[in-house]
């Protein structure tokens, strides 16, 4: 047994420029329109979503389980159906 992390370590990006520069292109003008209209009391909560958002975008198991959600092969049950047997409420 190791004590070695599966995954090397990766630094996060902290700032609006290395959160920029490590999204996908195509979320990428998304980021900095939120960034631009954000004031200065949310630019913070801005920055934290986008960071969670990234940390989502570099994960290897975002495309399997994307794919097995498409294809009708993840595991669990759909929020449909959870909500049809609790009924009106």
């Amino acid at each position: 047994m190791t004590a070695q992390p599966a995954e090397p370590h990766r630094a996060r990006p902290r700032t609006q420029d290395e959160i920029g520069a490590a999204l996908p292109p195509s979320q990428r003008m998304a980021f900095y329109r939120d960034m631009g209209s954000a004031d200065e009391d949310e630019i913070a909560g801005v920055l934290r979503r986008w960071r969670l958002r990234l940390e989502i975008y570099v994960d290897p198991a975002t495309a399997r389980v994307h794919a097995a959600v498409q294809q009708g092969t993840a595991p669990g049950r759909a929020l449909s159906a959870v909500l049809r047997e609790l009924g009106p409420r």
